[in-house]
């Protein structure tokens, strides 16, 4: 715990600092939980663009993905777009609905980031170890998703989604 206290006593240092912008903050978050959380393979944030019914990657740690935008419904990510709930996924080849990003893939969990009681985006980890995410981990990433949705609030800020 004493780990998720300093992440997140990070988190709110990055989103603090003057002169950068929403998504190089965003880039910064997921450097640091892929820096300090040795499970975590892949971070990414996608938010939503409702008109479309799609999600779209705006800032990510790790290796490449072709899945820049995800349509509402689609893999892990699609599905907490509609549900608006968070999803841990223990063992993604079980998952009919799972997109492989990355053939090592083994774990997954996606959080949803809400604005104004609206899913905008959620935070999205890979991990290549099986059951590699728990409640801790669920409670962690809910809590950077509501500094930064405070953040957001308390600046009028939204992410361009284009």
């Amino acid at each position: 715990m004493e780990q998720h206290q300093q992440i997140l006593s990070s988190v709110s240092t990055i989103l603090k600092v003057d002169k950068i912008n929403l998504e190089i903050k965003l880039k910064e978050i997921c450097c640091l939980l892929k820096q300090e959380k040795s499970n975590y393979d892949w971070v990414g944030f996608y938010f939503a663009q409702p008109s479309t019914k799609t999600l779209h990657l705006k800032a990510f740690a790790g290796i490449s993905t072709d899945h820049t935008v995800i349509p509402f419904g689609k893999g892990i990510c699609g599905q907490v777009a509609l549900s608006n709930d968070s999803f841990v996924v223990d063992d993604v080849q079980a998952e009919e609905n799972y997109i492989s990003c990355n053939i090592d893939v083994k774990s997954e969990i996606v959080i949803p980031l809400f604005l104004n009681k609206i899913n905008i985006g959620q935070i999205d980890i890979d991990s290549n170890t099986p059951k590699a995410f728990n409640q801790t981990d669920t409670l962690l990433l809910e809590e950077i998703n509501n500094r930064i949705s405070n953040y957001m609030l308390y600046n009028k800020l939204s992410i361009n989604i284009s």
